[in-house]
C-alpha cells in the first residue's frame, strides 16, 4: 500500500535542510508534525520538597538539553548563584554545545561523554570524589541509576521537569498512513488519547528498543523499525520504506 501522509509525533524541526522535508520533496509525501508528548517543569518549591539543596553539589550531570534549561530554571527560581568552580558532565557533545547558552565555556569545568550514558563511566570514576546531581525528569531511563551505583558514585537524582502526555483529540478523525515515534510515551500518549485505537492499514514506525517493547505490548504492528545498521535514523528507515512502498507510482 502507497505512502501519502506521515504524522511524526515530534516538533516540527527549526532548521530549512531537515531529512524530513527532503523525504517529503522527493517522494511527494505530505510530513505532518505534533508532538505527542511535552514537558512542564517543577516548581522549585516541588524541588526542594525532594530535600534538595544545590549548594550541596560539586558537579551536576545534564544528560538532554532539557535538564540543562530547567538546571537553571530552578537555581534562578531558588535564587542559586551558580559557582564558578561548578563541574557539569555532559552526555554528549549536543548537550554540551547547549550549555553555552547559560555558561561562558573557557571558564567552566565541562566533561563529555561519546554518546550513551554508560559511556561516561570513565570520567566518573577519574571524578569519584564528587558530589554530583542529576536533573532529570520523571521518567529516568533505568541505566543511569545502574551505572552511578555500580560506579558507587555519590549522586543524587532530582525530578526537576515532568514529561506530560499532549491531548490530541482534534486528530480523532484525521487518518494518516504511517504513524512515528520515538518514545514508549509517545505510545501511551496515542493509547491514552484514543483507547479504542485500531492499527488497520496504518504503519507504525519506531525509533528504539524501548519504543518497539512499548509498542509491541500494546499490540501493534511494527513495519517501520530505526536504528539498524542499513537505516540509523528515523528519516532513513522512511525513506527506504516509503520507495519501496510507493513504487511505479
Amino acid at each position: 500500500m502507497k505512502v501519502k501522509t506521515i504524522l511524526v509525533s515530534q516538533p516540527e524541526p527549526k532548521v530549512e535542510n531537515s531529512p524530513y522535508f527532503d523525504l517529503q520533496n522527493k517522494h511527494k509525501v505530505k510530513v505532518d508534525f505534533r508532538p505527542f508528548i511535552h514537558v512542564e517543569g517543577v516548581s522549585a518549591k516541588d524541588v526542594r520538597l525532594q530535600k534538595i539543596d544545590l549548594n550541596n553539589y560539586t558537579a551536576i550531570i545534564l544528560t538532554s538539553k532539557n535538564s540543562v534549561d530547567h538546571f537553571f530554571r530552578v537555581a534562578e527560581e531558588m535564587r542559586y548563584k551558580v559557582p564558578e568552580g561548578l563541574k557539569y558532565f555532559c552526555q554528549s557533545e549536543a548537550v554540551a554545545f547547549y550549555l553555552q547558552k547559560y555558561v561562558v565555556y573557557r571558564k567552566r569545568k565541562i566533561y563529555v561523554g561519546q554518546k550513551d550514558f554508560v559511556d561516561m563511566s570513565t570520567l566518573f570514576k577519574k571524578y569519584k570524589e564528587e558530589k554530583y546531581l542529576l536533573p532529570s525528569s520523571d521518567q529516568l531511563n533505568a541505566d543511569i541509576p545502574q551505572t552511578l551505583n555500580n560506579l558507587k558514585v555519590d549522586w543524587t537524582p532530582g525530578t526537576f521537569y515532568k514529561t506530560v502526555m499532549s491531548d490530541l483529540s482534534d486528530l480523532a478523525d484525521v487518518y494518516y498512513d504511517v504513524l512515528a515515534f520515538f518514545s514508549p510515551t509517545g505510545i501511551k500518549s496515542l493509547f491514552k488519547n484514543f483507547p479504542d485505537f485500531k492499527q488497520n492499514d496504518t504503519r507504525i514506525a519506531v525509533f528504539g528498543s524501548t519504543t518497539q517493547k512499548e509498542a509491541l505490548e500494546h499490540g501493534l504492528r511494527i513495519d517501520i523499525l530505526a536504528p539498524t545498521p542499513e537505516t540509523p535514523s528515523m528519516t532513513m528507515a522512511l525513506e527506504k520504506y516509503v520507495s519501496e512502498a510507493n513504487k511505479g507510482k
